[in-house]
């Protein structure tokens, strides 16, 4: 079994992907834009520039997201994507590079289940769990 971290924007997917690149490392395998796609002839233009499918792959793992049509855009709620890192300078770097633009829900700080901790929602809406 495998479980993969499907996120939806409403037009914001390539930027938050690429900046996800530029913070977590990884490669970007798939940036597909509707337009591009065998979709485009029934797509509405206004979305062809919007992101069919972005895959950030770190190794066998990936985080993947999709640009969906405004109206069946929802705010993620109830759910938090969880990021270990191997050292709490790792992670407090990353923790504050997501807090910028976004919002803290719980700074950043020693707990008694991980050396550091945090949750954060990052400027594209996408709530992180920031643990080392």
């Amino acid at each position: 079994m495998r479980i993969r971290i499907h996120l939806m924007f409403d037009g914001q997917c390539e930027a938050a992907f690429r900046y996800y690149q530029r913070l977590l490392g990884g490669e970007l395998t798939t940036l597909m834009t509707y337009g591009d796609s065998p979709l485009a002839a029934t797509t509405d233009p206004h979305y062809h520039s919007r992101l069919l499918h972005a895959t950030l792959a770190f190794g066998d793992q990936e985080l993947l997201g999709a640009d969906v049509p405004s109206d069946d855009f929802a705010r993620p709620y109830g759910f938090a994507v969880v990021l270990s890192l191997p050292t709490v300078a790792e992670a407090k770097r990353v923790f504050d590079m997501l807090a910028d633009g976004g919002s803290v829900q719980m700074p950043f700080q020693k707990t008694f289940w991980a050396a550091g901790f945090g949750f954060v929602t990052d400027r594209f809406g996408v709530p992180w769990e920031i643990a080392a």
